[in-house]
């Protein structure tokens, strides 16, 4: 059975972190190729099905989904994006986050850096004791399998419980 993953704000070339069998990427620019799809993630869902894909990777580019957005009504794009991550993951699929991260200056200087992730960000927020991102909306629970740093990059790996 082949392998699946998603490569969110993939640019014009999906990253293949997993080496699945069939990889796919979501952008938000013009002239995409055959297995890339337009979608602006802060307002919209991503466009595949419940328990699609193997794998999920957003590598520098949660840090540009904002916290909070009203649209005229309050929402929370970062959670509606996990919650998105988390719908289209097969259970025990895995999310690889590569970002900018806290303490480093590159997380805060780029102006369309408009959410800062620590490395308790995803542990705390979207683990098994996340009572206030549950209560903000967040409907899921991953497991953290490691997070390391690359340079100014947190690197994470989440496991869909």
């Amino acid at each position: 059975m082949p392998t699946y993953s998603l490569d969110l704000g993939c640019g014009p070339t999906p990253k293949n972190f997993f080496n699945a069998d069939i990889v796919y990427g979501i952008d938000v620019r013009d002239e995409l190729e055959k297995n890339i799809y337009k979608a602006d993630l802060i307002t919209e869902k991503i466009p595949f099905e419940d328990d699609f894909f193997d794998f999920v990777t957003a590598h520098d580019f949660i840090e540009h989904i904002p916290r909070l957005l009203y649209k005229p009504e309050r929402s929370y794009p970062f959670l509606e994006v996990m919650n998105e991550i988390f719908r289209v993951l097969k259970k025990g699929g895995k999310f690889r986050s590569l970002t900018p991260a806290f303490p480093s200056g590159a997380a805060f200087f780029d102006p369309t850096h408009l959410n800062f992730i620590t490395e308790l960000t995803f542990s705390e927020g979207f683990g098994a004791n996340n009572s206030h991102t549950k209560a903000a909306g967040f409907k899921g629970e991953f497991k953290v399998e490691s997070q390391t740093r690359q340079g100014a990059h947190l690197v994470s790996i989440l496991i869909k419980q």
